[in-house]
């Protein structure tokens, strides 16, 4: 009897110090909110390539991770909350955020905390790692890094771009910009850094147009569109309220080319929007889409088939861009795990610091090259474009129906490699 009450008191000791072991670590999603419709998937990628470290690699250096998810619903006052108590009871040593006013409101949060948050926000405030931009309002972000391009390089990928295209057209004078989205910091975060590039390549700057990143009726805006006469306008929502912005536009006759935003269209858009999706231009993170053919790709069908036993499930663009943003965590936690060291979030910090041109192994052709350093933390300066073409019904069948039979497809434009200006820094 005394051996076995031993026996029951050495479980019931070591079960908490094995639950210890298990390295916290914060998942901030948004599954039911604003932009759930881009969220869903980037979260997917993110859950699935964690639990994939955690079953095929054993987690970290043989300590699984204890991913905590969270959806918050796209507000920034529950991502606030969550943070503390993330902060405060499991004592998370890096997190996957998300959205562009919650990532901005925790900053200074992270900065205390030294806990490294890597954001679905691409606002460039947060690559001001070493806070010598001098801009006023962005404060030193030395803990936020993400995977891919600001939203600022992205336009302004997009907008070199466009006055190219302009002059292959034969555009005869001043090409017309216009600036679309939402008032909310994410849609604003590369408005003033695009309008000023757009004047520096000779575009005429027509004043922004306003939507919400919510679905509804945009014929006016549509109308207010037609009539400044824009010829190129940049649509900074994410693709459920851009596909109404699409259908209203269509139907009421606009001739324009629309810049989606790096979560502005993705293949379950181009799905439901259908011909008025056709011809948007927009910026991918990956180096190749779903179905396309890259030694990576192995690992990311491997991680897909976490939630998809089965692998039948088309994984659009973001789910992509989700897994290499968990795997660059993956590895620069596994540095700061290397030759017994302790995975705190300054050592991980540190791993974000020890690679340049930084592709997750096993992820090549998938992952474009990442470089960060402690003052500056633009990862990529690479900005690849694509179309959207649409040349069909997409009423029948599912994505991966309808890109198996060509019905829609995801063109390479361009790829645009942008200068490291030190003056454009966290803007």
């Amino acid at each position: 009897m005394k051996a076995a009450l031993a026996l029951a008191a050495a479980f019931a000791i070591s079960a908490p110090a094995m639950a210890q072991q298990r390295i916290p670590v914060g998942h901030l999603m948004d599954n039911s909110g604003a932009t759930s419709d881009v969220g869903v998937p980037y979260g997917q990628g993110v859950a699935d390539t964690l639990a994939w470290v955690n079953q095929t690699r054993n987690g970290i250096n043989g300590r699984q991770m204890n991913v905590l998810g969270f959806d918050y619903g796209y507000q920034a006052p529950r991502a606030v909350s969550q943070y503390q108590a993330w902060t405060g009871r499991e004592r998370v040593v890096a997190i996957q955020g998300w959205g562009t006013a919650d990532t901005e409101a925790l900053v200074r949060f992270v900065n205390r905390d030294r806990i490294p948050y890597i954001s679905g926000s691409y606002s460039a405030a947060l690559t001001d790692a070493g806070g010598k931009s001098g801009r006023q309002g962005v404060e030193a972000a030395p803990y936020n890094f993400f995977f891919g391009p600001s939203y600022s390089d992205a336009l302004r990928g997009m907008l070199r771009w466009a006055a190219d295209d302009w002059k292959a057209k034969g555009g005869q004078g001043r090409p017309k910009y216009v600036h679309m989205g939402g008032n909310h910091p994410y849609p604003n975060s590369p408005k003033e850094a695009g309008e000023a590039m757009a004047r520096e390549l000779g575009f005429e700057v027509l004043p922004a147009i306003q939507f919400a990143l919510t679905p509804g009726d945009y014929t006016a805006q549509c109308l207010t569109l037609k009539q400044q006469g824009a010829n190129y306008a940049y649509l900074g929502n994410t693709a459920g309220s851009n596909i109404s912005v699409l259908r209203a536009c269509q139907t009421a006759g606009v001739q324009v080319q629309f810049m989606g935003n790096v979560w502005g269209m993705d293949e379950n858009a181009m799905k439901a929007a259908g011909a008025a999706a056709n011809g948007v231009v927009f910026p991918v993170r990956t180096q190749v889409v779903w179905g396309q053919d890259a030694p990576g790709m192995e690992a990311i069908r491997a991680i897909s088939r976490i939630s998809d036993p089965q692998g039948n499930t088309y994984r659009p663009v973001h789910y992509l861009a989700g897994a290499c943003a968990a795997m660059l965590m993956v590895e620069a936690m596994d540095s700061a795990a290397a030759n017994g060291g302790q995975v705190t979030g300054e050592r991980i910090q540190k791993g974000f610091y020890e690679r340049t041109n930084w592709v997750p192994k096993g992820f090549e052709g998938v992952c474009t090259p990442s470089t960060f350093t402690p003052d500056d933390h633009r990862g990529t300066m690479r900005v690849a474009i694509y179309r959207a073409v649409v040349n069909g019904d997409t009423s029948q069948g599912s994505v991966a129906e309808l890109m198996r039979a060509g019905t829609m497809r995801l063109e390479p434009v361009a790829t645009v490699e942008l200068e490291r200006k030190r003056e454009l820094l966290g803007w």
